[in-house]
């Protein structure tokens, strides 16, 4: 593994993000078929050669929806009679993709590649998940219609791709038999746009700011139209543009998602995970340990496999997670800081044919196994099948917080073990919303801060980070599933928030990260309510930090970091209890963190047996 000796600022201009946010679904579609090993082909199993077909393309082609909006796509299928399975992709970042659509087309597939509601060259006014249930019904029905399908449509994709795959899942069209979503959530409230209510700022910025610049290229071809008129008015200094945009005409959602920052009737009628019990398609759910959307990879998965509509639903769901972040993986498998090596690189095209083959085809490859489950294991950088998530043999394991003189800083006596605290006083630090600990890595996606694992080394030194560590482990841990934190804290404000992290420690002292959580205050018991809190109080606080793989090797060290603050990350916490849209005064609070034996503070760490 490669470590860093200090955070490099990696910062983009304005252009970069937009091509960035404007190109992902590219990016995480494209075909990977060089020499490096994949994912699947590592799993694959010796079969005949496969026929091939030659690829006819009719680009641009007109689907009406409900409502007569029209939408745009492009169609790849085989020069061959006969009907074949259509794989439909619904994307915001741009169709025009004939690599995958060739690639595909060429495997016996109809491809078809679609422009959602109000991007590029089809009609009507983008609004996120808004229309994608009734848009991905008519497209699929149309689809499974066409006089070369043989009736069955599968859906693939990534990011929000993913969620115009589930959100037409919901709506149960009949032809749609299998999909394919990856590094998606399971609901946009708690996991995509909020994380235990703190509002995931660099992520809603970024991305939405990208979109905008396609929303802002369809609203000025008007204006140029206007230009002859204007151009003839005398005088010439009266020459301007009639109209002006504003802000809120490029992204009207940007302003709801933030105002909406509790879990109300807004975020409701897109929850995906109320809707399991009534799914009955095939399902091949993927995500990455360092990915912004992991929760609901998972999420989909769990609650799938546990609770669709059929028998063969449930035992034909599938979790695939790699080590990925929200973006590129290079050839040599490097994610972030960290180079994993060529087996975590998945071959994405592939990927997609090997699921629907097994799915829609009923080929008998490696999705037909019993170990619905694959695994990339980081620390031992190995992929693993399993039975079940999480792991049936997971030992659920408190490792608490302990500190005589102070964990302020890496410098601290703050340590973790397995033996509860009794009498210890506890720890104390100042958040200040004016300088919040920077965000280094870690989930994040579209612009700015990179994503991945990177060293959190330069936040060590900041009197208001707390560092608890383990000694040097005498032999391998492997932490497997969920992980939470249970914190008691007061604070000297009537709302804040309470950070963790956790990292992997070498010899050298470069602190990988793994995975994180925040908690709001006033969101402790429900995000569907707003409780600020007493001053002074001690609350017990539940930090969910998601799930992570990852063997702690024999010399390494376990490290959580406790703090208020992951900039910009999650938007600042002004300690004010003011609602996050209109909120401008800041305020300092002392916080103050309890390990004792009426307060054992602890992370609860998913212990595989070895």
């Amino acid at each position: 593994m490669k470590s860093i000796s200090k955070w490099p600022k990696r910062r983009f201009s304005s252009a970069v993000v937009t091509m960035f946010c404007l190109s992902l679904f590219g990016v995480l579609m494209a075909i990977a078929n060089s020499p490096h090993n994949s994912v699947i082909a590592q799993s694959a199993q010796p079969a005949a050669a496969p026929t091939r077909y030659e690829v006819t393309i009719q680009t641009g082609v007109p689907v009406k929806m409900r409502d007569g909006v029209t939408l745009i796509a492009d169609i790849y299928r085989p020069k061959a009679t006969g009907k074949f399975p259509v794989l439909l992709t619904r994307t915001p970042y741009n169709r025009r993709d004939p690599m995958t659509g060739t690639f595909l087309a060429s495997h016996g597939y109809v491809a078809i590649l679609q422009d959602t509601r109000g991007r590029f060259d089809s009609g009507g006014e983008f609004y996120p998940f808004k229309h994608e249930s009734d848009d991905g019904y008519d497209t699929i029905e149309w689809a499974g219609a066409l006089e070369y399908s043989n009736g069955m449509v599968g859906m693939f994709g990534g990011s929000y791709v993913g969620a115009t795959q589930m959100l037409a899942a919901i709506s149960r069209p009949p032809h749609l038999k299998a999909i394919f979503p990856y590094v998606t959530a399971s609901e946009y409230y708690d996991g995509w746009t909020y994380q235990n209510g703190a509002w995931m700022q660099a992520f809603s910025s970024t991305w939405t700011t990208g979109l905008a610049q396609d929303t802002l290229r369809r609203k000025a071809i008007p204006f140029m139209a206007e230009l002859n008129e204007l151009m003839t008015q005398l005088p010439v200094e009266k020459y301007q543009m009639v109209k002006q945009l504003a802000p809120a005409d490029y992204a009207p959602y940007f302003r709801d998602w933030v105002e909406h920052e509790r879990d109300d009737e807004y975020w409701k009628r897109w929850k995906i995970s109320d809707h399991y019990s009534k799914l009955d398609i095939k399902a091949l759910h993927s995500g990455g340990w360092h990915d912004i959307f992991l929760k609901g990879s998972i999420g989909n998965y769990v609650g799938m496999r546990k609770s669709a509509a059929t028998a063969e639903a449930r035992d034909n769901q599938r979790l695939l997670v790699g080590p990925w972040a929200h973006a590129a993986t290079s050839a040599e498998g490097k994610i972030g800081d960290v180079t994993f090596g060529k087996s975590a690189v998945l071959d994405m095209n592939g990927t997609i044919v090997k699921w629907m083959d097994y799915a829609l085809k009923g080929i008998k490859n490696e999705f037909a196994g019993d170990s619905p489950v694959k695994l990339f294991v980081m620390g031992e950088n190995v992929w693993r099948d399993e039975k079940e998530f999480p792991l049936a043999r997971t030992q659920y394991t408190k490792y608490f917080f302990h500190a005589a003189k102070g964990a302020n800083t890496s410098s601290g006596d703050g340590s973790l073990s397995t033996k509860a605290p009794v009498n210890e006083k506890p720890d104390n630090f100042e958040y200040d919303p004016a300088n919040p600990v920077p965000t280094i890595g870690g989930r994040l996606c579209c612009g700015g801060t990179m994503p991945g694992p990177f060293n959190q080394q330069p936040n060590e030194s900041r009197q208001d980070v707390l560092v608890f560590s383990t000694p040097a482990l005498e032999r391998d841990v492997e932490v497997t599933g969920y992980i939470s934190v249970e914190l008691y804290a007061a604070s000297s404000a009537v709302d804040t928030d309470f950070t963790a992290l956790i990292a992997d420690v070498d010899q050298n002292g470069y602190a990988r990260f793994l995975t994180d959580g925040i908690v709001r205050a006033r969101y402790r018991n429900s995000t569907e309510k707003a409780e600020l809190i007493e001053p002074g109080k001690v609350y017990k606080y539940t930090i969910d930090l998601w799930t992570t793989s990852n063997v702690f090797k024999a010399g390494h060290k376990i490290r959580v970091y406790l703090s208020s603050s992951n900039f910009p990350r999650f938007n600042r916490n002004l300690n004010t209890g003011e609602a996050t849209l209109r909120g401008t005064k800041m305020v300092k609070a002392r916080q103050t963190i309890y390990h004792d034996a009426e307060h054992p503070s602890a992370i609860v760490l998913p212990i595989i047996p070895r």
